[in-house]
Parts: C-alpha cells; sequence; structure tokens
C-alpha cells in the first residue's frame, strides 16, 4: 500500500468516526489524537477500522505505532 492509499483509507475511516476531521491539515508526524482531537473509542475505531478494510490484525502492542500517519504508513508498506 502506498502513502496516497493509506491517506485515502484512514481518511475515508476517519470520515465515519469524526466527520469534522480534516486530514489535510495533518502532517504526517502529527499526533493524530492530539491534531484531530480523537479519544480513546475514536482512536480504537480507527484502528478497527484500519483491520476491516485490510485484514490485517493489529495487535493492542502495536497501536503506539499507529498514532501518526506516517506510523500507519510505515505499519501497512511493511
Amino acid at each position: 500500500m502506498n502513502s496516497a492509499e493509506v491517506r485515502n483509507l484512514v481518511a475515508g475511516i476517519l470520515g465515519g468516526i469524526a466527520p469534522e476531521a480534516d486530514l489535510a491539515q495533518v502532517g504526517d508526524d502529527d499526533d493524530l489524537r492530539q491534531t484531530l482531537d480523537l479519544d480513546s473509542m475514536d482512536f480504537l475505531n480507527l484502528v478497527v477500522g484500519l483491520h476491516a478494510q485490510t485484514g490485517v490484525d493489529i495487535p493492542e502492542a502495536d497501536y503506539p505505532r499507529l498514532f501518526t500517519l506516517a506510523g500507519i504508513m510505515d505499519y501497512f508498506r511493511g
């Protein structure tokens, strides 16, 4: 999955969780939770959405790797 595909995937999932969130305003290394004001349930729903859309199991120990777009891109590229 390339960077644009990951951005589109995350934008689509966040659209259902936090429709007011503007992913265009988020830098690759910005903490999604802080920048988009996501609470713990919003973040968990993002992780569940990533799993549902990709089929990749994401153990809870890996959640900190998904706090940024760069982390999500790295996670799904390799």
